[in-house]
């Protein structure tokens, strides 16, 4: 059995991890290993960013009450397994800010194992550069179907979808367009109601 680690000092950054460390920590601070590395997340996140994650989980809700799929906010682990899934040999775990699964068999106690169908993130300063570059890649190569990249203070969104294991950019939406998913049936975001209710 592992030392459970209290205080995030105690963690080397040099060093790789692995999700059987990560359940031993019990500090306050959030984190998520990308490829056995630590990446802090940003403290409490700006209003907007919150009301931008209500309206389109209200939106998801109605769409999804009905179906086999689910929907899930942060803090929510997602498990990224390369060859085994035991603990010690998942190396990477991440909170996106939304997700939807609609492979029940994904789903466990402890969060997801494998790929989500759809992801969504919104954007925060001090997130820009991981949503936009590690997790990007990372979403990619564990073949995460449909990717959402919300830019909250200029009230776009980019839209991708995989094809042959790499994304491509369906479109750069804006403030009023309504994102038609392509991995989830007849799931739709309309930004105008999302941008609206976030900013009133």
């Amino acid at each position: 059995m592992k030392d459970t680690i209290s205080d995030i000092n105690q963690l080397d950054v040099n060093k790789i991890y692995s999700y059987a460390d990560y359940l031993t920590w019990r500090f306050q601070e959030r984190v998520e290993l990308i490829k056995g590395k630590i990446f802090k997340m940003s403290p409490a996140p700006k209003r907007i960013h919150q009301e931008i994650s209500r309206e389109i989980q209200g939106q998801f809700y109605l769409q999804l009450k009905e179906t086999k799929c689910h929907y899930y906010d942060a803090p929510f682990d997602v498990r990224f397994p390369k060859k085994s899934k035991d603990h010690k040999e998942i190396f990477t775990v991440v909170q996106p800010d939304l997700c939807i699964i609609c492979d029940t068999n994904k789903l466990d106690d402890r969060g997801c194992i494998g790929a989500p169908d759809l992801i969504v993130e919104i954007l925060s300063k001090s997130t820009t550069k991981k949503d936009l570059n590690e997790k990007y890649e990372l979403y990619q190569e564990h073949g995460v179907k449909e990717y959402l990249i919300f830019h909250p203070n200029d009230q776009v969104v980019d839209h991708f979808i995989l094809r042959q294991q790499k994304y491509e950019l369906v479109k750069i939406y804006a403030y009023d367009d309504t994102i038609h998913c392509q991995s989830i049936a007849h799931l739709s975001i309309d930004l105008k109601e999302v941008f609206d209710q976030s900013l009133s």
